[in-house]
């Protein structure tokens, strides 16, 4: 395929029709609509091999054209799969977008989910050819891939003190003395009260506070109260088995004197841990020990030719190695959910994850709301219309092996393999969610831009196509958009595998370097707030 770039095919510029190849990609023999390579004006004339197209109208890169004539209310495809239904007659060569195609009604879209039919076992990698990185191997047997110490918050009214400790080790000359350390971060919280004692939501809470610091990429921790709390730390260890029988050091201000003191005391704290944790030393760990959080955010109509599939290469070869691969944001497999049920290891696997699906749909009708809400506005700008499109763009990610698992938010992940975990879509609140459940990497796809980065977890960017890379160097690791260029996929996503190792031994990514990572910690909030 030919390369991207911002030179727009007019008919203007020639009479001459235009090589599909070189201005539009066809994913699927059975797609209604191909997606611009480049911006297409209009009168410009395609030739496509069911025939000859004009295009009707503007269409940017990475958006939809008709390439047959739609009556109003059939389906629209794109990889092969539904992803609309005309709201009006589409004519060939016009633009599909939100003039023209929506999710009109739920009940049209009837999915096979055909539990297990796809399923297959992977041909793994034996133990002794495996790939290795150098990590940090824990007490427990897990491993890191960064060396962190941090601070906890219980509760909001302890968040200011979690960041004041922390600045103080941000001079370097206080850490240089720490050399094995990556930093102290702090965790604090916008929740921890006003919530239902003993609820559901304060568990969810509880949970994914007690997994982001009893983490492989931790090396210690102190927690900060206030006191008086819904969230007490007592509570906290009792429900999430906090410290494994050895009650965590907690500082409380309403009982150690107010903010100064517990300040103090908190930076007192953190100093004699710096020292154990200074002890530890990466040693060489096979890949099986890698949890990597599949991730995307910005999305554009390139995420699912590029980058989401190159990265969906990348999980399958982890999981060839005997390491795991967690995808999240139900929300944005709804639609799709069919391709994963396929692969169901089990039944139980397959239905808890209809199940979850279930469970969106009504969570998000008390709110008078649709999960057709998403994709968000820039997503639709970056040329996708509709969830299901986004959503089978998305599910591209998971690669192809079977569907081991699928967990609650910031569960423990304790399969290997391909496991799925019910998250938000937005993306801070998903990715807090894959840490806490045990993932010590991310990958992040994007094809708006990001700028993210989730410490304690290093984070990879992948950019989906080459004009954003190009603009947004700086932050992208990975251009993905090559694949455009002719790079193909297997390629592709092995170049992200390496690098996958390569940020677990210890090399810093673009949101690392740029100090990028402390404010996306985001604890799902479904509860009532009293």
């Amino acid at each position: 395929m030919a390369g991207m770039t911002g030179v727009p095919i007019s008919a203007s510029l020639s009479r001459a029709p235009v090589a599909a190849d070189d201005a539009v990609v066809h994913l699927h023999p059975s797609d209604d609509v191909v997606l611009a390579k480049r911006p297409l004006l209009p009168r410009t004339r395609l030739l496509l091999p069911e025939g000859e197209i004009t295009i009707a109208q503007m269409v940017p890169p990475g958006h939809k054209v008709a390439i047959h004539h739609i009556d109003e209310g059939q389906p629209v495809r794109r990889y092969g799969q539904i992803i609309g239904f005309a709201t009006k007659p589409i004519e060939p060569g016009q633009h599909v977008h939100t003039q023209n195609l929506a999710v009109k009604s739920e009940e049209l879209l009837q999915l096979d989910y055909a539990i297990g039919q796809d399923f297959h076992e992977v041909d793994y990698v034996p133990a002794a050819e495996r790939r290795t990185f150098m990590g940090y191997r824990r007490r427990d047997g897990r491993v890191g891939t960064r060396n962190y110490v941090a601070l906890l918050a219980t509760v909001n009214c302890s968040s200011s003190a979690t960041t004041r400790v922390a600045d103080y080790f941000r001079n370097p000359e206080v850490m240089k003395a720490f050399p094995n350390v990556d930093g102290v971060i702090p965790f604090p919280t916008k929740g921890g009260c006003g919530a239902h004692y003993g609820s559901n939501d304060l568990g969810q809470l509880q949970r994914t506070m007690a997994g982001i610091v009893d983490h492989p990429n931790v090396a210690g921790y102190v927690i900060l109260s206030l006191g008086c709390e819904v969230n007490q730390p007592d509570h906290l260890f009792d429900v999430t088995d906090l410290g494994h029988g050895d009650r965590p050091l907690v500082l409380t201000i309403q009982q150690d004197g107010g903010f100064e003191k517990t300040v103090e005391e908190g930076i007192q704290a953190v100093l004699r841990l710096l020292p154990e944790a200074d002890k530890a030393r990466r040693e060489e760990i096979p890949a099986s020990e890698l949890v990597l959080a599949l991730q995307c955010g910005g999305s554009d109509g390139w995420s699912g030719i590029t980058a989401n599939p190159a990265l969906g290469k990348a999980a399958d070869e982890l999981v060839r190695q005997g390491g795991t691969a967690v995808l999240g944001e139900t929300s944005e497999v709804y639609g799709g959910e069919h391709l994963l049920t396929r692969r169901a290891r089990t039944p139980e696997v397959a239905e808890k994850l209809i199940e979850r699906i279930h469970w969106w749909e009504h969570y998000v009708a008390m709110f008078g709301a649709s999960i057709d809400n998403n994709p968000s506005p820039g997503n639709k700008l970056g040329g996708l219309t509709t969830i299901y499109e986004k959503s089978l763009g998305a599910i591209a990610k998971a690669g192809s092996t079977p569907l081991n698992q699928v967990v609650n938010y910031a569960e423990r992940v304790t399969e290997r393999g391909f496991v799925h975990m019910d998250t938000p879509g937005y993306d801070p609140v998903s990715v807090t969610g894959q840490v806490a459940g045990g993932c010590n990497i991310v990958c992040f796809t994007t094809g708006r831009g990001s700028a993210f980065g989730f410490k304690p977890a290093p984070s990879i960017k992948i950019a989906t196509n080459s004009d954003l890379y190009a603009k947004q160097e700086p932050d992208m690791d990975i251009n993905a958009g090559k694949v455009l260029d002719g790079v193909t996929l297997d390629e592709m996503g092995q170049e992200i595998f390496e690098e996958i190792l390569a940020v677990a031994s210890g090399k810093q990514t673009k949101s690392e370097l740029a100090g990028v990572g402390e404010e996306e910690f985001n604890p799902w909030i479904i509860g009532a707030m009293l």
